[in-house]
């Protein structure tokens, strides 16, 4: 049986995950009575919740078509920049890629991100222009525009000769030609066997095994998993090997306890073991981690492993010591954090923690803030109490000049006409520079900039109020450049709690004209804690429980037709874009809370004199 590897890469929601459900479902990996969920790819809840892909994943079909019984092995991968580590590793396993394009909204950054990619490693891509069926669908423009972007970012003669094919993935079906309808996916199908090469990997099913790790899972039966791609000899069950890092090194020996393979959404056990090209995961060891190489006793030279690119951006993340600690999750101890933090970085090669200056605290690195958020809200759920800094960018040194390099995104943004002059105006303000500028259709304008990775942080709820919840804005990184200097980012002042204890209704309605309430009333605050946005610039101390006076005329029970506007409330990735360099996000498995790094309003006046 032929076997086939390739990758469905795209911009974020141009329905790469939809369409492997419907791929999986044509080729009778469900049967007729199981039950299959939207999305079934996104396994996670936090995928499920966001909508978004996360995590890379593999997956396996059997086609029947016209070159015979083919095995696929699909890896479906995320998005969003934030999580490019994971494509960008994933990429490695692979012999073509299905590039998907909306033909609505044609080529977006992270397209030309994740192409730039496929196309170094020497991938055969195929383009596959999705969602034909939709009302403002132009596939002609699109598929132009997709051959621009091939041209731009170097593509060879023999990559640049690409395939193209037209879908639905919703409703399931692919056509070559778009005047000739179709009811299944059998062309896309029958194109991946034609155009995609068969691993060269099969020619050295007779050399000592070696695999390279590129995804790491534990399974809480069988321990650590490692998934990879054969790249010679046998993998079986009992088989002694040995784990070396980059470099050659041996990290520790052991038996392959049992070899899974991707048949359909499940793993299933191989007894008579796997061959050279195929993708599995393989249980026994228990130190190897990604990039490192399993392989046989006799061999001491690792694989090459993909470099990946450097995070940009990091924040604090240290233990939790408001008063209000200990009361809702269970982990708050830095030793555990520590720990949790450090295994998150060992399965997720783009994340990077080392210890801070300050004590039990750690500084952790990422591609953006989206990616960080996605790692605290995991770490929320798991009972974990923290504190978070606001986010910073990583600066680098320009080795000859020595001047200091900051990193830059590239930003497309699609707005309704009407709203385009104040993005402009707002981006500009930011140091951001305009690119590029045109209608795209439907009365909305494309706005490309290049703008400072530091001066988008906090920018994306400002945008959505700008453009009154219309627009769109994507970034990926794009380079470092030398630092342009201070940018001005006025946000208003805080509204801050004086003492501790429970917001009383009286209180918050009368500290409602002096701002935006952050919290409702019978919630617990404390001195330090921030209650809402104070209508000017600067922060304000106020008592949110002050109660109603008694008088022999009134009783206070007259509390009752007090009417509160209801709160703001912030998501996590809002509360840590929204925080200023003297302020913390308190995160609780129950609560979101914001605070001042020093909660003593003496001690913070005699700060900022300091200062």
């Amino acid at each position: 049986m032929s076997m086939r590897n390739i990758a469905i890469i795209a911009h974020v929601d141009h329905g790469k995950t939809t369409l492997v459900d419907q791929l999986l479902a044509q080729s009778g990996v469900f049967r007729a009575n199981e039950a299959t969920t939207e999305r079934a790819m996104d396994s996670n809840d936090q995928e499920r919740e966001r909508g978004i892909t996360i995590l890379a994943k593999c997956t396996s079909v059997l086609w029947n078509g016209e070159a015979g019984e083919t095995r696929i092995n699909i890896i479906d991968t995320p998005g969003h920049a934030d999580f490019g580590g994971e494509v960008e590793r994933i990429l490695g396993m692979v012999d073509g890629c299905v590039l998907l394009i909306d033909a609505e909204e044609g080529v977006m950054p992270q397209t030309k991100f994740v192409l730039t990619k496929a196309l170094k490693m020497g991938l055969r891509p195929i383009l596959c222009i999705n969602k034909v069926d939709r009302a403002h669908a132009d596939p002609d423009r699109v598929h132009n525009a997709a051959f621009d972007l091939f041209a731009a970012i170097g593509a060879t003669d023999e990559q640049l000769d690409f395939p193209h094919i037209y879908a639905s993935g919703r409703s399931g079906w692919a056509t070559l030609d778009m005047n000739v309808p179709s009811d299944n996916l059998a062309p896309l199908f029958d194109l991946i066997v034609r155009h995609v090469p068969e691993p060269k990997q099969i020619a050295k099913r007779d050399e000592p095994f070696q695999i390279l790790n590129v995804l790491i899972e534990s399974d809480p039966f069988l321990g650590r998993l490692l998934t990879g791609r054969i790249e010679s000899g046998r993998a079986v069950p009992g088989m002694a090997i040995h784990a070396l890092d980059r470099n050659g090194k041996e990290i520790e020996r052991g038996r392959i306890t049992k070899v899974l393979a991707f048949r359909g959404l499940k793993r299933q056990p191989i007894d008579e073991g796997a061959e050279a090209g195929d993708i599995v995961a393989i249980a026994g060891m228990s130190k190897a981690t990604v990039a490192d190489t399993l392989c046989a006793l006799e061999v001491t030279d690792a694989l090459p492993s993909q470099p990946i690119d450097p995070p940009t951006i990091s924040m604090t993340v240290s233990v939790n010591d408001s008063p209000l600690a200990g009361r809702e999750g269970d982990k708050v101890q830095s030793r555990v954090i520590r720990d949790r933090l450090l295994k998150e970085a060992e399965s997720n090669v783009a994340i990077r923690v080392t210890e801070s200056t300050e004590g039990d605290a750690y500084e952790v690195s990422g591609r953006g803030e989206l990616q960080l958020g996605v790692l605290i809200e995991n770490m929320r759920r798991e009972g974990f109490e923290v504190s978070i800094s606001r986010p910073r960018v990583v600066f680098q040194a320009d080795p000859e000049t020595g001047k200091r390099l900051e990193p830059m995104e590239d930003v497309m943004i699609d707005v309704d006409d009407e709203f385009s002059g104040i993005v402009i105006e707002k981006l500009s303000l930011r140091k951001a520079e305009l690119k590029d500028m045109g209608p795209s259709g439907a009365g909305k304008t494309r706005i490309q900039l290049t703008a400072p990775s530091r001066s988008l942080i906090g920018y994306q709820g400002e945008f959505l109020t700008d453009t009154r919840g219309s627009g769109v804005l994507n970034r990926v990184f794009s380079h470092y450049e030398p630092y342009k200097g201070a940018i001005d980012q006025q946000r208003k002042g805080v509204l801050i709690s004086n003492s501790d204890g429970e917001t009383a209704a009286y209180a918050l309605w009368n500290l409602e004209e002096r701002g935006t309430m952050f919290v409702g009333a019978g919630e617990k605050t404390y001195q330090g804690m921030i209650i809402g946005e104070n209508a000017r610039s600067d922060d304000m101390d106020v008592n949110p429980m002050k109660a109603k006076q008694l008088t022999n005329v009134r009783a206070s029970g007259k509390d009752e037709s007090i009417r509160l506007t209801p709160p703001r409330k912030m998501t996590l990735e809002q509360a840590i874009a929204y925080i200023e360099e003297d302020e913390l996000v308190e995160v609780t498995p129950k609560n979101i809370r914001l605070r001042k790094q020093t909660l003593n309003p003496s001690f913070r006046k005699k700060r900022v004199k300091e200062d």
